[in-house]
């Protein structure tokens, strides 16, 4: 699995659409709020070229790519945080995934009632910020009022960091600002995923457009307005059409690759959101290869050689002796592993070694 995305927004802005045109999900899609209730789910295959390299290189019988799975939530109505709507129900689906992406509705149709009326993303994102920002406040409330009396009676460092990072957070949203902290203090962070803090989840926004406004992206006033915004909580904005995604899935490599010359893009909505999350999470693709099979892995940038090889099966991080790996552009130069191996391209790896994106490898472990 390479992560699990959110799909966030208010009612009637086309998540359910764009969720069906991104993966194929099903999910139904009406015009009436609270139409998606219980979450939907879809997994999409991580586009990677160098997948299909190594199965041909290697004549695997099987191959695995790394995958992505969309959660479509349900529509998110001012009050979310006060239970309004499906209130907390709706928050505890956010707090499941890896990324968000919060989607605002770019697109005209007299058909579909947006639930304010009119057509305006950076006006959504704000109130879809600010429900997530007070729901947050009532965690830390709490968290804090805790750990103060924990640090009261003597406490622990942990319950004195904590006391901390919840005023400066609590401050940070009293004035509208998503938190940061020190995310090289290795102390913090388990800390901070303990909270599961809805502002701190990483998140992009994914923007619904037609057809029209797709291809005026960036230079119309509405978009302009909603990068902007974006920017204002760190966060880029992605522009997907559901109806060309629907097109592009009926055509083949060639054509499809044609088609988004035409339109001006470089990749399909779908790879755009996955490469993101990829990029936000810091996420890196190692391979295992042979005859049998060929599979892509999903790991953090910086995991150690047994951590990797934990993603494979976790006797291999348990019993975990070393790890026989060949960087991707030598195993493809040399036309196969053991002619890679034969010219002296594979390494010997032990347990400090940091895997690198594009990594083929071996685990030898004893358990």
């Amino acid at each position: 699995m390479g992560f699990e995305c959110g799909f966030v927004g208010l009612p009637n802005v086309g998540k359910s659409t764009l969720f069906n045109a991104l993966c194929k999900g099903g999910a139904v899609a009406a015009n009436f709020p609270f139409c998606t209730i219980e979450p939907n789910t879809g997994i999409v295959p991580v586009p990677d070229p160098r997948i299909a390299k190594l199965v041909e290189i290697e004549h695997s019988a099987k191959v695995v790519p790394a995958t992505m799975k969309f959660i479509d939530i349900a529509g998110l109505v001012e009050g979310a945080s006060k239970g309004e709507g499906l209130g907390n129900q709706f928050l505890g689906h956010i707090r499941s995934v890896d990324a968000v992406a919060h989607v605002v509705r770019l697109f005209e149709d007299n058909d579909i009632i947006h639930v304010k009326e009119t057509v305006d993303p950076s006006r959504d994102l704000s109130l879809i910020m600010t429900e997530l920002m007070l729901a947050d406040m009532e965690v830390l409330e709490k968290r804090l009022e805790k750990a103060k009396k924990l640090t009261r009676c003597g406490g622990t460092p942990e319950a004195k960091a904590e006391a901390q990072l919840a005023e400066s957070f609590l401050e940070s949203l009293n004035q509208g600002i998503v938190p940061t902290y020190d995310k090289s203090d290795v102390t913090l962070a388990p800390i901070v995923k303990q909270m599961q803090l809805l502002t701190l989840t990483p998140a992009f926004v994914c923007a619904n457009t037609d057809e029209e406004h797709f291809r005026s992206f960036g230079k119309d006033e509405l978009s302009k307005k909603l990068i902007a915004s974006a920017a204002e909580h760190g966060m880029e904005v992605i522009p997907v059409c559901a109806k060309l995604e629907e097109e592009l899935q009926e055509l083949d490599e060639e054509e499809a690759k044609a088609f988004l010359e035409d339109i001006g893009a470089t990749a399909s909505g779908l790879e755009r959101v996955i490469h993101t999350g990829y990029r936000m999470l810091d996420y890196i693709t190692f391979f295992t290869t042979g005859p049998d099979e060929t599979r892509a892995w999903t790991v953090t940038r910086g995991s150690t050689a047994p951590q990797a090889a934990g993603k494979i099966h976790t006797d291999m991080q348990r019993g975990f002796i070393r790890m026989e790996v060949e960087a991707y552009d030598d195993l493809v130069s040399h036309g196969s592993w053991n002619a890679a191996k034969e010219a002296g391209k594979l390494r010997i790896e032990g347990k400090e070694y940091v895997v690198q994106d594009g990594d083929c490898v071996y685990v030898r472990f004893n358990v």
